[in-house]
């Protein structure tokens, strides 16, 4: 059943900071009400180099810098997925603010999926690792600022969309237009249900701001993230013009052609526990689990 976008709420506007971090083309977003300073950190990172197995907090300590700058109040950190490019710094940021931590309810398909994939005895697959788990249409605060919840499955099952204000933070389904459409062949993914949650997410408002979870800068040109559902509409090459069998067509077309990204297999088992990284083992060290040929008939570099 194709997915249906909520009424239009009032068009209050947020102020919006995206904090790029180029190693993994990913934005991060800290969403602020002006009135009474009231912020939500959308899909912060938590800094990780594959090649000597370090971790950092460089990312996350940057949009703390930012907040006490402001005099910011952190009342959310919101993901809108289980990331597979980069680890989640929610729970490190959790640590530091004490502000509650939310993902999408269907989070909990993912765990199983890829615990599954694992062999991990735990985590928990019940999504206990957040403090909220919304539901599509819950409804959310940040200041005066009502923010709504939409389902937004395709590019993975968990995914949503976060419509604060005038604003909507539509992590990996849409990118700038002149990059087009997120890809659906991970585990779970499906393009036909990204086409329906792409529509859902233009039938907001034309003047809607979008902002997305990613930017690649074609052609070299600086980085972009924001873009709004009129410009979406016209310009999108994956979207404009298309129907359903198109876009499915050329979204399955394109995946076949597309490595997986560097760091999934690592990032999968820090984010589906909610960012939280191994425990550590009897030497005090913490050890990520790597499957081998678990992603079969994925294109190699």
């Amino acid at each position: 059943m194709p997915l249906q976008a909520f009424a239009p709420i009032a068009a209050e506007k947020p102020d919006v900071r995206g904090f790029y971090h180029a190693r993994t083309g990913s934005v991060q977003y800290v969403v602020s009400d002006p009135q009474t300073g009231a912020c939500a950190i959308i899909d912060p990172v938590l800094d990780y180099d594959e090649k000597s197995g370090a971790t950092a907090t460089v990312e996350a300590d940057a949009i703390l810098a930012y907040v006490a700058e402001r005099k910011l109040k952190v009342t959310w950190i919101l993901d809108t997925h289980p990331h597979a490019d980069h680890f989640s710094a929610a729970a490190y940021l959790k640590e530091k603010t004490g502000a509650p931590t939310a993902i999408g309810e269907r989070v909990v398909d993912v765990q199983r999926l890829w615990s599954g994939l694992y062999n991990l005895p735990g985590p928990a697959t019940d999504g206990s690792q957040w403090d909220r788990l919304f539901a599509d249409g819950d409804t959310f605060k940040v200041g005066q600022i009502e923010g709504r919840v939409m389902f937004s499955p395709g590019h993975t099952l968990a995914s949503v969309t976060y419509v604060i204000g005038d604003a909507a933070f539509v992590h990996d389904t849409l990118f700038m237009p002149d990059s087009g459409t997120a890809r659906a062949d991970f585990p779970g993914g499906d393009a036909r249900r990204l086409w329906e949650t792409i529509q859902a997410i233009l039938s907001l408002p034309e003047e809607t701001r979008v902002f997305t979870g990613h930017d690649y800068q074609p052609d070299g040109r600086p980085p972009l993230w924001e873009s709004t559902v009129g410009a979406q509409k016209r310009n999108n090459p994956h979207v404009a013009g298309r129907s359903a069998e198109d876009f499915i067509r050329l979204r399955k077309a394109r995946d076949a052609t597309l490595p997986m990204p560097k760091l999934i297999l690592h990032a999968l088992q820090v984010n589906i526990r909610g960012g939280r990284l191994p425990e550590p083992e009897d030497n005090g060290r913490r050890y990520l689990k790597i499957p081998l040929d678990a992603l079969s008939g994925a294109a190699w570099e």
